[in-house]
């Protein structure tokens, strides 16, 4: 550059270091011609391209997250209701064990009042059948007892028995009849 310029002053012409020279300006012009239609040509064509798989591939690829979004909501709209039957299913069952529950309580309760009926019925009849022996055995207490006291009071033996069952008979008779005239009184 230093060069330039000082064949510029020798030669006396005015030179602008910044302004190239017209041939410069040609060739540089025709390198950037023969660039120009090279990009254009062989590199543009190239790079859109890959930009357009790029693009296509990116599309795909939204499109497939798309439709597993979709599987996905289906796959859960699908549980959601498999659940709510489940759900359902078990409330049913809940219920039916209830009712089965109720039902076996019931039974229960029946075959219990059942069974008490029968203990009850069973019991009463036992105590009126030892009630009639104790009765049967209190008669033959009373009425040898009464045998043996009349004899005392009469003072002869009464060894016949119909004679002293009848006198038993008379004796419980007039017992009962008095007893039974003076619960009426009260």
């Amino acid at each position: 550059m230093h060069s330039l310029l000082l064949r510029a002053a020798e030669e006396g012409e005015t030179v602008n270091p910044f302004i190239p020279e017209l041939y410069d300006i040609v060739w540089s012009a025709v390198c950037f011609a023969i660039i120009l239609v090279f990009f254009w040509v062989k590199i543009l064509p190239t790079v859109k391209k890959i930009l357009d798989e790029r693009a296509e591939a990116i599309e795909g690829n939204i499109a497939k997250a798309d439709e597993a979004q979709r599987q996905a909501e289906a796959a859960l709209e699908q549980y959601t209701a498999q659940l709510a039957d489940a759900r359902a299913e078990a409330g049913k069952i809940r219920e039916s064990a209830r009712e089965d529950g109720k039902k076996i309580v019931a039974e229960a309760k029946d075959s219990a009042t059942v069974e008490a009926t029968r203990i009850t019925t069973t019991a009463q009849a036992q105590i009126e059948a030892e009630r009639q022996a104790a009765v049967v055995s209190l008669r033959t207490e009373v009425g040898t007892l009464a045998i043996d006291l009349a004899s005392g009071v009469i003072g002869e033996s009464l060894a016949d028995d119909t004679k002293a069952s009848a006198v038993v008979d008379r004796f419980l008779a007039d017992l009962e009849s008095s007893e039974s005239a003076s619960a009426g009184k009260k």
